[in-house]
């Protein structure tokens, strides 16, 4: 049924999209103090100390369906509760609430509030808690939206569904520190060439919540290259995040795009999802032409059996050795405490992922997650663990299914086993990815010759590489063992050697990195280490909106307030 009703000023209706409130990774009525809202942090780093990588992601899904309909929107991001309470007051017509199922407690505080301060409002619940079996009889709401919402959105507002999709102009991080060391320079932008994925791998809440199907926003590479164009030109950054799921899957979409940045000497950079499948067919070779410097693979399993089609045929620890060999560094992922494993031989699977030398792992315990085809198959062979409260279906403790060999708080052990011996084997993720930077520069120097694109390679490997060492110093100091420290002076050694880089510049930048990550200490000691993202609100106005290409620049407007116990405040007016 189409939303027709006018709002209350007679011009259409006016709409909220809210992402739930904080604050985020805290043991209260509403989470765990496990479910911490930094990707990194909270499942590839975070045995890592003070050397893991800290940034926040936007809920970008909010920002994509503010961008496709005819409506003043307003996007209220990672509000507090008061916040969230004030916001709603203004009595919106329809009030949009994203969330994932361990934050399903603060989505029904939400809808209630909702309900109660503003009754005349419309509920849409969205997001990956969307998929939450009877959701809409558990939470007060009028319509719950699973998979692409801004078909459904437009039509539920008698829009065309079918007009072509705005890209919003966004930051891919607000912030980003190592060591409480603020990285240089502007963060990446954010490129979404569609939603995803056709793999569907049977544990995949992504894949599943979009039907097994991969939905292009652009279709050919000439349309993801005017689009990549257009962004860059708008942020002033040639570097991107993808947030797709297998990104080099279109292998001719890839290739067209790779030609076309080229032609026209435009060698943007891109860190990307992708499967080993799809690499294989792209070539690790046209990866480096096409700019990835950074690629996230779903290792999954030494078990073949366990480790999905996407891997079939493939040495991962020889893909891993050379993407990093060509200066692209790897997050393999793996997942623990799957049906297969034991006592006997989980550890073979956490030294199997931590052999691969990748330059970040992530440990998952596997997670049976609401729509997928694992989810389906245990419940209905009756292992699911109803009895666990939806707070903790995160994957960083608990088992959401009962498995005969991992009872009570053994699968958090395992995690942190894991975690940690990844740390101490390997070394810190920014003391590899340097080395991996390094490594590919050293390699392109002498493959280069009169070939402007691998010139241009070589030399953002030799900036990120540069860049990255200044922290050397510093990672050696604070190394985890010997053997990190031993590898970190002498990489730092063979860098300056080759270089013959100014000594005081490169004094002066350590002077301030040893300033920051003091500074950084003492407010751990006396904080903690928890960031909570500061509030960003965003304002669509349907006048300034335009039907192709990004965003209109005046489009939108932002204010972002304060976060709370921050050391480093995020970026500000990142969106213009």
């Amino acid at each position: 049924m189409h939303y027709l009703r006018p709002s209350s000023e007679g011009k259409g209706p006016r709409i909220l999209l809210t992402s739930v409130f904080g604050p985020y990774g805290v043991d209260d009525a509403f989470g765990r103090k496990e479910n911490v809202m930094e990707l990194f942090h909270n499942q590839v780093t975070k045995a890592q100390g003070p050397a893991s990588f800290r940034f926040h992601h936007r809920s970008f899904g909010l920002y994509f369906l503010a961008a496709n309909v005819d409506a003043d929107v307003t996007v209220l991001d990672f509000p507090s509760r008061k916040r969230f309470l004030r916001e709603i007051e203004k009595g919106y017509d329809i009030v949009g609430i994203s969330f994932i199922a361990p934050n399903f407690e603060k989505a029904r505080y939400m809808a209630s509030a909702v309900r109660n301060a503003s009754p005349q409002s419309e509920i849409i619940l969205g997001g990956h808690g969307a998929a939450i079996p009877d959701v809409g009889k558990r939470i007060d709401c009028d319509h719950v939206v699973r998979g692409e919402g801004i078909s459904w959105l437009r039509s539920h507002l008698g829009q065309d569904p079918n007009t072509p999709i705005v890209h919003p102009v966004l930051p891919s991080t607000e912030r980003q520190s190592i060591h409480g060391v603020p990285l240089p320079g502007k963060t990446a932008s954010l490129l979404v060439p569609g939603v995803g994925c056709v793999n569907g791998c049977k544990f995949c809440a992504t894949s599943h919540f979009f039907g097994k199907v991969y939905t292009p926003f652009a279709t050919t590479g000439k349309e993801l290259f005017e689009l990549a164009c257009a962004i860059a030109d708008r942020r002033g950054t040639e570097s991107f995040f993808v947030m797709d799921e297998n990104f080099l899957k279109d292998t001719d979409r890839a290739l067209e795009f790779l030609s076309l940045m080229e032609q026209h000497r435009r060698y943007f950079e891109f860190s990307i999802f992708s499967s080993a499948e799809a690499i294989k067919a792209f070539g690790v070779d046209n990866m480096v032409r096409l700019g990835v410097s950074f690629v996230w693979i779903g290792v999954e399993s030494a078990n073949p059996h366990a480790s999905y089609d996407k891997n079939s045929g493939s040495d991962p620890a020889a893909l891993v050795r050379s993407l990093r060999d060509r200066g692209i560094g790897v997050l393999a992922s793996g997942i623990l405490c799957a049906e297969h494993h034991t006592q006997q031989n989980i550890q073979a699977e956490i030294d199997f992922l931590v052999q691969l030398g990748a330059d970040f792992v992530q440990f998952m315990l596997l997670s049976p997650m609401p729509v997928t085809g694992l989810y389906l198959d245990h419940a209905r062979r009756g292992l699911l663990r109803h009895d666990l409260p939806l707070e903790e279906w995160h994957g960083q403790k608990h088992l959401a299914y009962r498995h005969p060999e991992f009872k009570g708080g053994e699968s958090e052990k395992w995690l942190e086993r894991a975690f940690r011996q990844d740390y101490e084997v390997n070394g810190s993720s920014i003391y590899r990815l340097t080395e991996t930077s390094w490594r590919g520069y050293r390699r392109l120097v002498d493959l280069v010759g009169h070939d402007p694109c691998l010139a241009a390679r070589r030399d953002q490997l030799l900036a990120r590489a540069r860049s990255y060492s200044l922290l050397l110093p510093h990672i050696a100091r604070r190394a985890v063992n010997d053997t990190e420290r031993l590898h970190a002076q002498a990489l730092q050694i063979d860098i300056e050697t080759t270089l013959g880089d100014p000594v005081v510049p490169r004094r002066l930048a350590g002077l301030f990195i040893h300033a920051a990550a003091a500074a950084w200490d003492a407010r751990v000691e006396t904080f903690g280490d928890r960031i909570q993202p500061a509030t960003i609100v965003t304002r669509f106005e349907a006048s300034n909106r335009h039907r192709s290409g990004v965003i209109a620049p005046s489009a939108i407007s932002q204010k972002q307030e304060p976060a709370r116990l921050q050391a480093n405040a995020p970026l500000r007016g990142a969106v213009s």
